[in-house]
This record gives structure tokens, C-alpha cells and sequence, in this order.
């Protein structure tokens, strides 16, 4: 289901919230501290000064993630890449933060750094912008290299598609030649509900309200019971009240064609199409579903182009909590499309 217009772009911060993150924000502190405390140079007991580096640089950690949390609705309205230069600064902040208060509440009992606390507090400063520099470069490169997935994403989907759309239109004409002169009715709804179709397929709307995709793929399934006759029978189990959900642009259409062409077609007695919508422990289930041929049928192997492209477009717009599973259940091929219910509006 993709995300319909309101519904708020996930944040890159988002994972900074996770337990998984603040685990190894920990870690890589503690890493740090040993850093310091083992470094040439160092004198005194290296053990007292890991646990006050420990102590200081997690307490540094831990401002700059309450910092980022504060302001996590307003970050949520920004670029990433400005994002990552605010948590920049956060950093910063909180060393000072961390340093000011440690010098308020702990000077009378800890002795004076060498060159004093002015000195002590601009190398833990230093220290902090490098480690945040690096960590601005390393988030950038990653945002670069998700862009360009993104972008090599787009454009194999837009050619799964482009592959699509022939193959119906080719089997849609066809369809209404045969028509055209025995019966001339039936041909004038067939091209009205192709024109439906394609105006649906071109007109760059991206997603559609659930609704609206099921019709088409009603539409669709009207245009081939016209084709096939009494071979193909339909079946329908929609809810009257449908969630005002949106999905990619004709996703139920494809597993449809794929029922017919590979279920239906190859029968010489036909068999029944089924199409049904519920909703199961908070996900939304379409399920198509067909007569699988004899054994003996000639069934045309395919190349899953259409299963493909739902299952990628669903993939990408659900940010991977869409999926299209199939299945063989009680002599029935059954593919489902199985999205979250809160993806949307």
C-alpha cells in the first residue's frame, strides 16, 4: 500500500530511537574511552581515566540522542543531508553541555587537567567534531548510494511496467475483433472499459485508492469473460465498507491477468476466478485465486513479469512491509497481496 499524500515521510532519525542503535551508540563509546585510556603518552592510572572518559562520552551520547529526540518533529520536515548537520551540531552542544556541568558539580574533587579545564574541554571538543565529522561523511556517502538505489528502483519498475501494458492491449484488441461484427454492443463496453484501463494506466497517478483499483480490475476481468464465455466464471467477496486505503497503480490487475492466462486459458472447460478482500491481524489480504488446469493442459510458461513488478512496486511503497505471496491450496493457484493497514490514511 503506498503512502497516500498525508501520510508523513519517514524520518532518517527514526532509527536512532531503535534499541539496536542506542546498543551500539554504547558500544562505540565504550570502544572510544579505551581509545583514550590506552593511548601513548597517557600517565597516571589509565583505568581511573577509562571510567571518567566512559562517563563522559556516554553521558555526551546520550544529550546529543535527547537533543535529536527534542527536536524530532521539526527535523521530520527537512532534508536528511541538513538533518545529519544538525545532529552535528547536537554533538557539539551536548560535549559542552556535559562539560560545563561536570565542571559545576565535580571540580572541587577531581584535580585539574594538564593546561587546566579550558585546554581539558577544547581537546574533548576537538575530539567530538572530528568523531562527528567522520560521522557526517560516512552518513552522506550512505545517502548518496540509497539515492542512486532509489533512482535504479524507479526505472526498472518503469520498464516491468512498460512490458505489462503491450501484452494487455494486444489480448484487449484481439478480444474486440472477434466482437466487432457478431456483436457490436459487447465490443462498444469492451472498448470502453479498455479506454477505462489505460487511461487509469497512463494517466501517471500513482497510487490509487483501493477502490478504484479493484474496479479496474473488475473492468478487466469483464473485458476477458467477454472473450471467454461460459469458460470463466467470476466471483467476487468485496466488503461494502472498504478501508480509504491506496495502493501502486493497477496491482490487482496483473495477478488477475496471470489467473487467466495461466489458469483459464489452457482449460478447455475454463474454471472460476475468485477475488476476495479482508482484513487479517491488521493487514489487508487481496486474494486472486483460479482453477488450476488439467495436467494434460499446455500451459504457457511466462516469465512472471507481472507477479514482478507487483511484488516491486509494493516492495518500494511500503518500504518493505508489502508483500505478494502465491500458493497451491484445494486445486486453486492463489496469489495474495497482503499490505499493512496503517500505510495510509
Amino acid at each position: 500500500m503506498a503512502a497516500s499524500p498525508s501520510t508523513p515521510a519517514l524520518s532518517p532519525l527514526d532509527t536512532l530511537w531503535q534499541a539496536r542503535t542506542l546498543i551500539w551508540v554504547l558500544l562505540a563509546g565504550e570502544a572510544l574511552a579505551v581509545v583514550l585510556a590506552i593511548a601513548p603518552g597517557r600517565e597516571g592510572d589509565r583505568l581511573t581515566y577509562f571510567g571518567v572518559a566512559s562517563l563522559a562520552i556516554q553521558w555526551i551520547a546520550l544529550t546529543s540522542l535527547g537533543l535529536l529526540y527534542l527536536m524530532r518533529r521539526g527535523l521530520s520536515r527537512i532534508s536528511p543531508p541538513f538533518v545529519a548537520q544538525v545532529g552535528l551540531g547536537a554533538l557539539l552542544s551536548s560535549t559542552w553541555i556535559v562539560l560545563l556541568s561536570g565542571w559545576l558539580t565535580l571540580h572541587e574533587f577531581m584535580p585539574v587537567p594538564d593546561g587546566g579545564w579550558m585546554v581539558f574541554s577544547i581537546r574533548v571538543t576537538a575530539i567530538a567534531l572530528i568523531m562527528g565529522l567522520l560521522g557526517l561523511a560516512a552518513f552522506q556517502a550512505q545517502w548518496n548510494a540509497k539515492q542512486l538505489a532509489v533512482s535504479a528502483e524507479h526505472a526498472k519498475l518503469q520498464a516491468l511496467q512498460a512490458r505489462i501494458q503491450p501484452h494487455f492491449l494486444f489480448n484487449t484488441l484481439n478480444t474486440g475483433i472477434s466482437l466487432l461484427h457478431a456483436r457490436p454492443d459487447l465490443a462498444e463496453r469492451l472498448l470502453l472499459d479498455l479506454s477505462d484501463l489505460f487511461r487509469a494506466a497512463l494517466s501517471q497517478r500513482d497510487p490509487l485508492r483501493l477502490e478504484e483499483d479493484l474496479s479496474l480490475a473488475h473492468r478487466y476481468l469483464e473485458i476477458e469473460q467477454l472473450r471467454l464465455g461460459d469458460r470463466l466464471r467470476l466471483r467476487w467477496e468485496v466488503p461494502e465498507a472498504l478501508p480509504p486505503l491506496s495502493i501502486p497503480t493497477l496491482s490487482v490487475q496483473p495477478l488477475a491477468e496471470n489467473a487467466i492466462r495461466h489458469g483459464i486459458e489452457p482449460s478447455t472447460s475454463g474454471g472460476e476466478v475468485s477475488v476476495r478482500v479482508e482484513t487479517v491481524d491488521g493487514h489487508l489480504q487481496i486474494s486472486v485465486a483460479n482453477t488450476l488446469p488439467p495436467a494434460t493442459a499446455r500451459v504457457a510458461s511466462g516469465h512472471q513479469v507481472g507477479l514482478s513488478s507487483v511484488r516491486a512496486r509494493l516492495h518500494a511503497a511500503t518500504r518493505g512491509r508489502g508483500r505478494v505471496d502465491t500458493r497451491i491450496s484445494d486445486g486453486n493457484y492463489v496469489a495474495v497481496i497482503r499490505l499493512p493497514l496503517d500505510a495510509g490514511d
